[in-house]
């Protein structure tokens, strides 16, 4: 009798607090929703909730006057940016470096009403890029008073020894400006911080041990390799998921790591991998992994 009473008690907490999910297959909404929404966008991390993702998936960027904007590049892309309607090319793209401007002179930027040739489905808006206060503010409320379950924050630190003190600070300042801003609006059991710069993930390693990091892989490295030159084992290992086998991944999970590949779009693809026994992966279009029940089971709107 006892316990049907504290079952009783857990189910009615549950109830009154939404459902907090801790994922066996880990759908991550990359840049939010690219393929449907403008990248890091607020609008693209809605509908990646709303298609039920377990995880959102962005990256950092630091302005002139130190604040934390969600952006791919530590630019403007020509690609998708504009200013006052006037496009720039590729070949001065790299001459308009968040890291030399203030919050206020990259709000002045429209990220969104160019879309994105590569990404022919992509709503055309007009949005710019957002602070990652603001977006977890906006992910956190919408978590809170719609879709009713919580999601990790899946963070990429980007950053080259190139690029350093010119495009973005060092990694341990970088770093620990990430760190004291999740550490006021986030339970750092629900971030991973990502890299392709191994000095970022040592840093953490050493420093916040405690906090879940991905390997990001990009080259032909064996994975043994690749982990002897990071120094320690990872909770993630995430390559793209063209150089995975099957073999791969079960030795992946031999070194007590998680795989989650990147960038899945094809459905085909995704049941593949899943067959491969990965343990989730990243794509630009959730909605394809909702039409083939790999997101959550939720009821939202339907995404657009």
């Amino acid at each position: 009798m006892r316990y049907l009473f504290l079952f009783f008690i857990l189910l009615t907490m549950q109830s009154a607090i939404g459902q907090v999910y801790i994922p066996k297959f880990d759908v991550q909404g990359h840049r939010g929703s690219r393929g449907l929404k403008p990248e890091n966008s607020i609008p693209a991390f809605i509908t990646a909730l709303d298609s039920g993702v377990t995880t959102i998936e962005m990256d950092v960027a630091i302005t002139k006057d130190k604040q934390i904007v969600v952006s791919h590049e530590p630019w403007m892309s020509a690609a998708i940016c504009q200013c006052a309607g006037k496009e720039i090319t590729s070949k001065n793209e790299m001459k308009f470096n968040i890291f030399q401007m203030t919050y206020d002179e990259v709000k002045q930027w429209d990220c969104g009403s160019k879309g994105n040739a590569r990404f022919p489905e992509q709503e055309k808006m007009i949005t710019g890029k957002p602070l990652l206060r603001d977006v977890i503010l906006a992910v956190e409320n919408h978590v809170k008073n719609y879709t009713k379950y919580e999601v990790d924050y899946n963070i990429e630190i980007k950053s080259l020894p190139d690029g350093d003190e010119k495009f973005h600070p060092k990694p341990e300042e970088f770093s620990e400006m990430v760190y004291a801003l999740l550490d006021q609006y986030l339970p750092m059991e629900r971030v991973v911080i990502q890299s392709f710069d191994f000095r970022v993930l040592k840093y953490w390693h050493k420093k916040y041990p405690e906090i879940r990091l991905a390997a990001l892989v990009e080259n032909l490295k064996s994975i043994d390799e690749n982990i002897q030159s990071l120094g320690f084992t990872p909770s993630i290992y995430s390559p793209d998921y063209k150089l995975l086998t099957k073999d791969e991944v079960k030795h992946c999970h031999e070194m007590k790591m998680r795989v989650i590949p990147w960038t899945v779009n094809d459905p085909a693809e995704m049941i593949s991998l899943k067959g491969m026994n990965v343990d989730g992966f990243i794509t630009d279009y959730p909605d394809r992994a909702r039409k083939i029940k790999m997101t959550l089971g939720l009821k939202p709107k339907p995404v657009k």
